[in-house]
């Protein structure tokens, strides 16, 4: 079964349940396939520092959590660089029950990651006040799981594996958080290109209205997409205060 939301050109060859989306950066839309794939295209974007300079896969510091808004100006994604290369072609399920497939970590050695940082359980996210969610490196302890190096929300304990799509390893989230989809290109920058697996974007609108008159000077501002580039920055400039537990 195929269902699409078209903006752009998209042209799809479909033999059987094999689906070939061409060039889906340049789209949006959400394929469904017999084959697993869930998978919506926004705008391609760049990371950039605060100073408006292009990143670089290879400068990302292991084990830190950065925060970039993608795909909308308002959603706070995390991107990871992990200490070790991902697992690859990971086969993970929304609370729908919609499976699809997460490929790996991309960069040189596969251990670049990047998931929205909006919780699958209640919506805890990084703001500028304050952030619950966040990446907890390998030796860093954590009461939500028996091993760290994992993303935790510490709102109500729900861990997820960061090195496998984010699937979740313990407390009430009842799916994994949705992939962001990176590329990095030949001169070692990093692309945003879309979103992998069912994100919580439109509840998240939902639920904070206030927050989002607050910090993107209104609704509409928040739900603008975001193009050309997204500012990266470390969680600790990011929010003013972290909680783990």
């Amino acid at each position: 079964m195929i269902r699409m939301e078209r903006r752009g050109f998209l042209k799809v060859m479909a033999a059987g349940a094999a689906i070939v989306a061409v060039n889906p950066s340049l789209i949006r839309g959400t394929l469904y396939a017999d084959d697993g794939r869930l998978y919506m295209a926004y705008e391609k974007v760049q990371l950039v520092d605060s100073a408006g300079n292009p990143i670089k896969a290879s400068s990302l510091e292991k084990e830190v959590t950065y925060i970039f808004n993608y795909p909308y100006a308002s959603t706070p994604c995390m991107i990871i660089n992990l200490p070790e290369p991902t697992q690859q072609e990971v086969t993970l399920k929304s609370e729908a029950g919609e499976e699809y497939v997460w490929k790996s970590g991309v960069g040189k050695d596969r251990t670049i990651v990047a998931y929205s940082a909006i919780c699958a359980h209640q919506l805890t996210h990084p703001t500028p006040n304050d952030s619950f969610i966040k990446y907890v490196p390998k030796a860093t302890p954590t009461m939500a799981y028996s091993k760290s190096g994992i993303i935790v929300c510490s709102s109500h304990l729900s861990a997820y594996d960061a090195s496998a799509g984010a699937k979740v390893l313990g407390g009430a989230a009842s799916q994994p958080l949705a992939a962001i989809v990176l590329t990095v290109a030949d001169d070692d920058t990093i692309w945003a290109v879309g979103v992998l697996g069912s994100d919580k974007f439109q509840d998240y609108f939902r639920a904070f209205k206030p927050e989002l008159k607050d910090f993107y000077n209104g609704i509409a501002q928040g739900k603008q997409l975001v193009s050309i580039s997204a500012k990266t920055v470390k969680l600790t400039e990011y929010s003013k205060e972290i909680i783990q537990y």
